[in-house]
């Protein structure tokens, strides 16, 4: 059996949405410390709406895979959708990931939330700070 579905495979191998948005209404960062991993993601939003998603990832094929996914998922949905996006819904939409690699799926939840989080920011919108949970606290970052 391989390591990887086809769907990893060609995510990875043509992954979508790769860039930088220059004029981004919010910017995500986050990284793993522990295996290196690095995503940033980029969100231009209107009326309520991701109109466009960018990443940049640097990481494994697994990281990559899971930030095209992600971005997919995410592309032409309301904020409220974008956050209730979870790295089990990335994994699963990429057919399975390596329970190692399982992390990679966490990063691009995480990263996604971080950028609407700085959207939020920096237009002054009230949110639930329970909706975003402070990274450096979080199970997978202390295995």
């Amino acid at each position: 059996m391989a390591l990887y579905s086809e769907v990893v495979m060609d995510h990875f191998r043509h992954p979508r949405n790769v860039g930088v948005i220059e004029d981004a209404d919010g910017v995500g960062e986050v990284g793993n410390a522990k295996c290196g991993d690095i995503m940033k993601i980029y969100l231009k939003i209107e009326d309520g709406v991701i109109v466009d998603v960018k990443f940049e990832t640097f990481g494994c094929g697994s990281a990559i895979a899971s930030s095209s996914m992600a971005t997919e998922m995410i592309k032409g949905k309301p904020l409220a959708d974008a956050l209730t996006l979870t790295n089990k819904a990335v994994a699963e939409a990429l057919d399975g990931l390596p329970a190692h690699k399982l992390h990679c799926s966490v990063l691009a939840e995480e990263a996604i939330k971080a950028a609407i989080k700085d959207y939020y920011d920096r237009h002054g919108i009230a949110y639930d700070s329970a909706q975003f949970p402070d990274c450096g606290s979080c199970e997978h970052c202390h295995v």
